[in-house]
């Protein structure tokens, strides 16, 4: 059979601590909300669906968050690469000029025995017969 017991003071609280439970975010979230009336025997069932909502639009808003900022990372990275290639293409195109000019060809063919013709060119007309 059981036996009785008595029991057991509560302790006080020293100052800091009391301080401590004044200042306490949830305890005042608790007063000003004062929901104590609607979850006295748990949670009701009527809450679940539109907790799981906002529980899945929270989910959407942090994977949209994350896709933002993966595209951005992108986008810089791209833009980063873009400039780059301008350069090169600035920079082939100038050398493509330079190289392109009839003094820089005449240098560069001349090692071939190939010289500039002194005589200009002159058209040839042909006659067509009917």
């Amino acid at each position: 059979m059981a036996t009785n017991t008595y029991k057991e003071p509560v302790k006080q609280a020293s100052k800091i601590e009391t301080k401590r439970k004044q200042v306490n975010f949830f305890r005042f979230l608790e007063g000003y909300l004062s929901l104590g009336g609607v979850f006295e025997q748990g949670l009701p069932i009527r809450y679940i669906p539109h907790i799981l909502f906002l529980t899945f639009l929270g989910i959407i808003y942090i994977g949209n968050i994350h896709y933002a900022e993966k595209n951005v990372r992108k986008m810089t990275r791209l833009k980063k690469e873009v400039d780059d290639l301008r350069a090169d293409y600035t920079t082939t195109q100038s050398e493509y000029m330079q190289a392109s000019k009839q003094s820089d060809v005449a240098t560069k063919v001349s090692k071939f025995g190939l010289v500039e013709s002194s005589t200009p060119p002159y058209k040839i007309i042909v006659k067509k017969e009917k």
